[in-house]
């Protein structure tokens, strides 16, 4: 029972009076994690926020500097600006929010005079990267739903730049449920650098007054006999395309209710074949996709809803007549059995019965039972805007769905999803149909029901779900589950890991000091090498300086030389001496100069003025020569490289500095001269075949802008990408090198990739002495490639069927105006390009009155 220390508010210098209540087990988790980097553990609703906030405010006390709280999503991060702001004693506008929504210039402002930012990772990450911020002065820096830092997700590169940048540095992880098992949690502490593990439970004393009962039933129900129709027409196409991959060696069964375990260990076989050369191992990855599009349209028809199903064969039809279309989505909407299950779908005039129980479920709650509010969670965005259309003759029901537009569907804004939750609060409405972008953190208010349309196998999402209703009062959870489907199958996988999840919190409670020690015992297994690496490269490096003691007074009297042939000399001998005693990339800077190109090099990138565009446009800026860091060498990045690791591995390193840029043309800028246009085998086959923008316009403007133009093609084997002839592919090179001027480079990996760009880059400004900075200077398209340009957008025909019909019928034009008897006569237009062209050109635009 609460007694009357928890009454009372807590009372600090930064904290507004009477805003906190004063709870036992939130101070001793605070004072536990402001002594020690600490992983809090602490069940969703009973306020991990408030934890975080203790900390922050008694480091800013002490330590002063300023405090980051890191967030997934920006609904997120608003409401924890919106508590920081009641909560803390410091103006509103030392309290600070960094999203997209906020331009990078404006962060790289607001930082220097914030007290807290609050922020989603992606942007922390982005900024470090392109060094517009330093964590030199974070004294806390807090991660909320921790258990995301595994593998390449944004905390785990932040958490190494705050051990290694801060002075004086503390972490907090909070998380309801931070791993599947002990061992996950150890790669979370070890990724962000944790020491001390914090857990509370349910069942501790002091916990035990703020929580409640949630009832959870499970719903079972039946499906008619019309979508029994359209799911066994699907199975036996699933079975074909299954006793195939089983004739080549891959499959050990025809059954379509196999596991998704069993296709990874397909795919992952499939690949082995495909690296040694073996054929079979392409065409099995093209029935294996085939397997993966029919098995999610199965899956929808199973558990979603019949309009979901519409949705995704509509857009798989869509693919299919698209330009490049893989032969998987040809295939698939021209078997017989699935077009028959694309009929059935459309003649299905009914819903799927998952509507009427939601429907049943919500009048039971809030009509019979007088509650007020209810959440419906779904997989599916197609399935949760169905619902909201279906429930809306019945209740009061809104949408909240994620922020980015899909093929059919709006998404919704930063502001659009804070006023749908106000609004919520507020009462204004009583039923919540939301996709997943609700699930993690967000306070969504007290709810007298959580709806789960399917079962959701996830233990952490399901915990996360079910901590939406029970905090103030008893509320329940029921869990639709169709019979005889991959429902039944979650709700077994749900329920089995729930329980884990349960029993490993009340062991990591348990086992929290032998986490402890086993992260103590790798921290200090890690200082131990690290010390014996030093020792021996301290010896080495020892018995070099007394061999060559002379030669160095002699290297520090050529540092001094103000000739480039000694400055260069020099670069090349500690290149060496810092390697095995072999030359490296640099050291052939001189040689390679020296065969009369040298005047050549120094010209400025060869780009007409006339073409020449005015400043920065929302298209880019160009990297040019100018005045950058004399101390470091400098790579400027395209902002949409930040999906590869290079850009965060050379951001670590020593004496590289990052910028980035949404560049015009190129990818990477290693000098005034090299601009580098990466791709990876499959993409660089997939821009000669289909892209957006072919791998040849994107070079065109590459050395048009620079007079190194570079090509990267990354990994892989790129002869056998996608079925295309070796010798199209090397005749596409030999244009790239030839009629381009590219250097068309091969490398290995993101590593190695990562490895290259710093050689040149270093060749080029501490060898070469040149130098990178950027303003906004970009060449317009040539009329033909304007041309070109649209013509190529109509149903996503593409460069090469757009030059054809520009080339057959003179103008853009007459190109639109063309009969589609006419249309077919262009080399490399059938009959459903033809039909494809006149239906957006001559269709109704939906939206017109």
């Amino acid at each position: 029972m609460a007694t009357e220390a928890d009454a009372v508010s807590i009372d600090h210098p930064l904290l507004v009076e009477g805003v906190l209540q004063r709870r036992r087990y939130q101070t001793r988790l605070a004072t536990a994690a402001r002594g020690a980097h600490t992983l809090v553990c602490l069940p969703t609703g009973l306020g991990k926020t408030a934890v975080s906030l203790l900390v922050t405010a008694h480091r800013l006390a002490e330590a002063g500097g300023t405090a980051l709280l890191l967030a997934p999503t920006k609904p997120l991060v608003e409401q924890h600006a919106d508590f920081y702001r009641e909560a803390l004693a410091i103006p509103d506008e030392e309290i600070v929010v960094f999203t997209g929504d906020v331009s990078p210039d404006d962060r790289g402002d607001l930082w220097g005079s914030a007290r807290v930012v609050i922020a989603t990772p992606q942007v922390i990450e982005n900024d470090l990267v392109g060094n517009r911020i330093s964590l030199r002065d974070v004294t806390h820096l807090t991660f909320d739903e921790c258990h995301r830092a595994t593998g390449d997700y944004s905390y785990v590169y932040i958490a190494e730049r705050y051990h290694a940048d801060a002075v004086d540095p503390l972490v907090t992880g909070m998380s309801a449920s931070p791993g599947g098992d002990l061992e996950e949690i150890e790669v979370v502490c070890d990724n962000l650098g944790i020491e001390n593990v914090e857990v509370t439970t349910e069942d501790d004393a002091d916990v035990d007054e703020y929580t409640h009962d949630t009832d959870v039933r499970w719903e079972q129900v039946e499906l008619p006999d019309e979508l029994l129709a359209i799911r066994d027409a699907l199975n036996e196409v699933i079975a074909d395309r299954l006793e195939k991959l089983k004739s080549i060696g891959v499959a050990d069964t025809t059954d379509p209710d196999l596991s998704q375990r069993q296709l990874n260990a397909m795919r992952g076989e499939l690949k082995r074949m495909m690296d040694a050369g073996n054929s079979d191992g392409y065409t099995g990855m093209s029935t294996h996709a085939e397997v993966m599009k029919l098995r999610r349209a199965v899956e929808l028809v199973e558990t979603q809803s019949v309009e979901s199903l519409r949705r995704y064969f509509e857009r798989q039809r869509n693919a299919a007549r698209s330009s490049g279309a893989s032969k998987a989505s040809q295939r698939l909407v021209a078997e017989p059995k699935v077009r028959e299950a694309m009929r059935k779908a459309e003649a299905f005039d009914d819903l799927h019965p998952k509507f009427s129980k939601t429907r049943l479920l919500l009048a039971e709650t809030l009509g019979v039972n007088g509650g007020e509010r209810a959440i419906v969670f779904t997989e599916s965005r197609d399935t949760a805007e169905a619902l909201v259309e279906f429930l809306a003759a019945s209740f009061d029901v809104e949408r909240f769905v994620g922020q980015g537009d899909k093929e059919g569907s709006d998404g919704m804004s930063q502001t659009e999803q804070q006023n749908t939750l106000d609004a919520f609060r507020a009462g204004e409405f009583e039923v919540l149909v939301s996709t997943s972008v609700a699930e993690e953190g967000l306070d969504v208010p007290e709810v007298d029901l959580v709806l789960f349309y399917e079962p959701v196998p996830t233990a952490i999402r399901s915990i996360q779900r079910k901590g939406r209703t029970g905090r103030q009062a008893s509320g329940r959870v029921v869990v639709l589950m169709a019979e005889d489907t991959r429902d039944e199958a979650f709700f077994w996988i749900s329920r089995r890991r729930e329980k884990q999840m349960r029993q490993q919190l009340r062991d990591l409670k348990a086992a929290t000091g032998e986490i402890e020690a086993e992260i103590a015992d790798e921290d200090q297994a890690n200082l131990d090498a690290f010390e014996e690496a030093a020792d021996e490269v301290g010896d080495v490096t020892g018995a070099e300086n007394d061999e060559s003691a002379e030669d160095d007074a002699g290297a520090e009297d050529d540092a001094g030389a103000e000739n480039d042939e000694s400055a260069e000399n020099d670069t090349g001998a500690e290149a060496s001496e810092a390697g095995d005693g072999q030359p490296g990339l640099t050291d052939f800077a001189a040689e390679a100069d020296s065969g009369g190109n040298g005047s050549e090099a120094d010209e400025p990138a060869s780009v007409e003025e006339d073409d020449a565009v005015d400043d920065a446009t929302d298209d880019g800026v160009v990297a040019t020569a100018g005045v950058g860091d004399a101390d470091d060498v400098e790579v400027v990045i395209d902002q949409r490289e930040l999906d590869a690791g290079i850009a965060k591995d050379l951001s670590t390193r020593s004496g590289i500095r990052t910028r980035l840029e949404t560049l015009a043309v190129g990818d990477y800028v290693l000098s005034d001269r090299v601009a580098v246009e990466r791709k990876s085998a499959a993409d660089f086959v997939d821009s000669l075949l289909d892209g957006d923008r072919s791998v040849f316009e994107q070079v065109g403007e590459l050395s048009r802008a620079y007079s190194r133009p570079v090509i990267v093609i990354e990994g892989g084997d790129l002869y056998t990408q996608r079925n295309v002839n070796p010798n199209a592919i090397r005749g596409a090179i030999a244009s790239l090198a030839v009629d381009f001027g590219l250097s068309v480079l091969r490398t290995d990996d993101e590593a190695d990739t990562t490895e290259l760009f710093e050689t040149i880059a270093r060749r080029e400004q501490e060898t070469r002495d040149r130098e990178v900075s950027v303003h906004g200077e970009k060449t317009t398209k040539t009329l033909a490639e304007q041309q070109e340009y649209v013509v190529s957008a109509i149903a996503d025909i593409g460069p090469v069927t757009a030059r054809s019909l520009l080339e057959h019928f003179g103008t853009v034009e007459a190109v639109m105006t063309a009969r589609e008897d006419d249309l077919r006569e262009v080399e490399g237009v059938g009959t459903v390009t033809a039909e494809r062209i006149r239906e957006v050109v001559g269709g109704d635009y939906p939206g017109a009155e």
